[in-house]
């Protein structure tokens, strides 16, 4: 499988941006996908992550309640709404998949996308 996040751009504090995370290759059911993000000179960390049946969530402290995460088997496709950003979100998202393991850790997600820039200004 292949993963194309899209959807990044320059948005001011309070705005909104909604990220897409496209399959290609395969089907993306039965992956459980998880959306991370690195500002610069920052460790990546974890953002939110989806069961394959979308019926499980799981955020990150720091985006929850602003963050929402979906998916559309049918469309091959992930989502990251993103609503109320602050200039501390800015950084480049990476979707990615993995089959099984703990979905807020990055170990076992073993397949990645190449990243969006989300760019918040104050």
């Amino acid at each position: 499988v292949q993963l194309q996040a899209s959807g990044g751009g320059l948005v001011q504090a309070g705005g909104s941006l909604r990220l897409s995370c496209a399959a290609s290759g395969r089907t993306f059911s039965g992956y459980i996908v998880g959306w991370f993000r690195q500002a610069p000179g920052k460790a990546r960390e974890f953002v939110s992550a989806i069961s394959w049946s979308g019926g499980r969530t799981y955020y990150a402290d720091s985006v929850k309640g602003r963050f929402t995460i979906s998916r559309d088997n049918a469309k091959n496709t992930v989502y990251l709404q993103m609503n109320s950003l602050k200039p501390e979100d800015t950084a480049v998202y990476y979707c990615a998949t993995k089959v099984r393991g703990a979905f807020n850790v990055e170990f076992q997600y073993d397949v990645w996308g190449q990243g969006t820039q989300v760019t918040v200004s104050s």
